[in-house]
């Protein structure tokens, strides 16, 4: 089987996997942060655990990303950089932010993550410089647009709304308040949120299926742990905001 098939149907097994996943983290959600409970084996520093999880997609993605036959064409470089602005972000300085009195994370979850990273940044990287439709007509820029819009809007919410927990986590070291702000008012979970305007807005861009199915996946994910984040809050806080949904304002 050539190289290509094999990267449309592991891209396409990443859409479909997004569904059990988003099931199962919708009954058991991930043990790290807030819904750590413990008997996960070994932990480590939420700071080591985040570039644990992260750094593949930060160090692997460029170099198969060079790999590709197109990885001189305007598209490609504008997604290879979208992804490492991103990246860089959550590898190397988000961590550095975090609280010392962070939870620890299980030395397994950040090593899923790890495993997920490594698979998935493949995949992507391989669709943004070898696997794609360069050609774009004006319809096709206007895409792009569309999409880089989305993208730089949601990195936007993403980092005021972990602003706003980070700060919390600061001001209150060991315990957890209500965060209030911003799209605080209308959701939970905004950071979650602008992350999966960026996915989305890079699905956008990129127009394939491995960028869909990081998407799908993200959604699955995201999703889920807004949901329990959200039942969280409410169990915990009576005076919780009740006109609050977990992600989506009005809606979810």
């Amino acid at each position: 089987m050539r190289e290509n098939a094999i990267h449309a149907l592991l891209s396409w097994g990443l859409v479909a996997a997004s569904v059990p996943t988003a099931i199962y983290l919708r009954l058991r959600p991930a043990p790290y942060g807030r819904h750590t409970t413990g008997g996960f084996g070994p932990e480590l520093s939420a700071r080591l655990g985040w570039v644990i999880m992260e750094v593949p997609a930060l160090l692997r993605v460029p170099f198969v990303y060079a790999q590709g036959s197109s990885a001189r064409e305007p598209l490609a470089m504008i997604l290879l950089g979208c992804w490492l602005l991103h990246y860089a972000h959550r590898t190397l300085i988000f961590p550095l932010r975090l609280a010392p009195s962070s939870r620890r994370m299980p030395l397994l979850v950040a090593l899923a993550g790890f495993v997920f990273q490594v698979f998935n940044g493949a995949l992507n990287a391989r669709g943004m410089s070898e696997f794609n439709d360069f050609a774009l007509g004006p319809a096709g820029w206007a895409r792009v647009g569309l999409g880089a819009a989305l993208f730089f809007a949601g990195m936007a919410i993403n980092l005021h709304a972990d602003t706003v927990l980070l700060r919390l986590r600061r001001d209150h070291p060991g315990a957890y308040s209500v965060p209030t702000g911003g799209l605080y008012r209308f959701v939970s979970c905004p950071n979650y949120l602008g992350e999966l305007m960026e996915w989305a807005g890079f699905f956008l861009m990129a127009w394939n299926v491995p960028a869909l199915g990081f998407f799908c996946y993200s959604a699955a994910n995201l999703g889920a742990r807004a949901l329990s984040h959200h039942a969280w809050y409410r169990e915990k806080f009576e005076d919780y905001p009740r006109e609050r949904r977990a992600l989506l304002p009005f809606v979810l």
